[in-house]
C-alpha cells in the first residue's frame, strides 16, 4: 500500500497536514479528518493510506490539540467548526469535501454540515458523543493526568496493554498526542448544543454513523442511531460494530475501512488519472 506525501501546514492557530494523493500528485481536497479529544491530527496517519484514492487528505489539530493553538474564548462544536472553515477557506477547496470524525471531531463534523453546507459534501462519524460533551468547564480528566505522568514508552506500553487490538501504527501517534494537549482546554466552557437533535434536522448530506458497542465502551446506542437518522435531514446510513468499542476504526480497522471506502464510493467520485 502506497504511503501518500505528508506536509505540515498552518491557518491561524490551526496545525494540520495534507496528505497527498499517490499516483494522482495535486488532485483536490476530498476529505478532511477531525480526531477525537485529547488525540492529534497525526492520530490519523495509520489508516489514511487506506483511505486514499479519492483526492487529497487534509488532518487538522484542534485548537488546544497538537500543534494548534488555544485562542481565549470557549471551546466546544461551534468554536472547532469555524476553525475547520477558516483551514477549508484559506485552502480555497474547489468543491465540498467529506468530512471524517471521531468523537469530538464527529461534533465537530455535524456542526460543519449544518453551518456550513456548501463546504461539506458528505459525513463519516465515528461514535460521536450523541448528547455533545457539556458545556461547563470538566477539568483534567483523571485518566488524562495519570497517561501524562506516564514517559512516552509508558504510554506506548499501556495502549499495547489496554488496547490490543490496534496496531503497532496506532501507539505512538496516541502516546504522543497526550502529552501535546493544552490543559487548559479542560477548564474552558464548552457548548450546551445536543448535537443529534439540535443539529441533525440541519444536516442535509449523506452521512455514515460508526459506533461500537456500548459494553466495549461505545458512546452511541441503537437507539441513539434511529434517533439520529429520524431527525438528520439528509440520508443516513448507519453501521454498529459489535467487536469494537469508542474506538471503532482501531478497534477493527478492516470493518471500518470496508464500510466507509463503501460509502466514499457511493458519495465521491474518484479522480481521473
Amino acid at each position: 500500500m502506497t504511503r501518500p506525501a505528508v506536509s505540515d501546514r498552518r491557518t491561524a492557530h490551526i496545525a494540520w497536514r495534507h496528505h497527498d494523493d499517490p499516483g494522482n500528485s495535486g488532485a483536490p481536497v476530498a476529505l478532511l479528518l477531525l480526531h477525537g479529544f485529547t488525540d492529534s491530527a497525526a492520530c490519523w496517519d495509520a489508516i489514511v493510506p487506506a483511505l486514499a484514492g479519492y483526492g487529497g487528505i487534509v488532518a487538522t489539530d484542534a485548537r488546544g490539540h497538537g500543534g494548534s493553538g488555544l485562542p481565549e474564548g470557549p471551546v466546544g462544536p461551534e468554536r472547532h467548526a469555524a476553525d475547520q472553515a477558516l483551514v477549508l477557506d484559506d485552502l480555497g477547496v474547489t468543491g465540498p469535501v467529506v468530512v471524517v470524525g471521531h468523537s469530538m471531531g464527529a461534533l465537530t463534523a455535524i456542526t460543519l454540515a449544518a453551518t456550513r453546507p456548501e463546504l461539506v459534501a458528505a459525513l463519516v462519524l465515528e461514535d460521536p458523543p450523541p448528547h455533545g460533551m457539556g458545556a461547563g468547564p470538566r477539568g483534567v480528566p483523571a485518566w488524562l493526568s495519570g497517561l501524562r505522568a506516564l514517559d512516552l514508552a509508558g504510554r506506548v506500553a499501556y495502549a499495547r496493554e489496554h488496547d490490543p487490538a490496534w496496531s503497532e501504527a496506532e501507539l505512538t501517534p496516541w502516546a504522543l498526542s497526550k502529552e501535546q494537549i493544552d490543559p487548559r482546554y479542560c477548564e474552558r466552557p464548552g457548548s450546551a448544543l445536543d448535537p443529534f437533535h439540535d443539529l441533525a434536522p440541519d444536516v442535509r448530506c449523506d452521512t455514515l454513523l460508526l459506533y461500537g458497542d456500548a459494553d466495549r465502551g461505545g458512546m452511541v446506542t441503537d437507539a441513539d442511531a434511529a434517533a439520529f437518522r429520524k431527525a438528520a435531514g439528509g440520508a443516513v446510513t448507519t453501521a454498529r460494530v459489535p467487536t469494537a468499542g469508542h474506538n471503532v476504526r482501531r478497534d477493527t480497522a478492516g470493518a471500518y475501512v470496508r464500510a466507509v471506502r463503501a460509502f466514499l464510493d457511493g458519495v465521491l467520485p474518484r479522480p481521473s488519472r
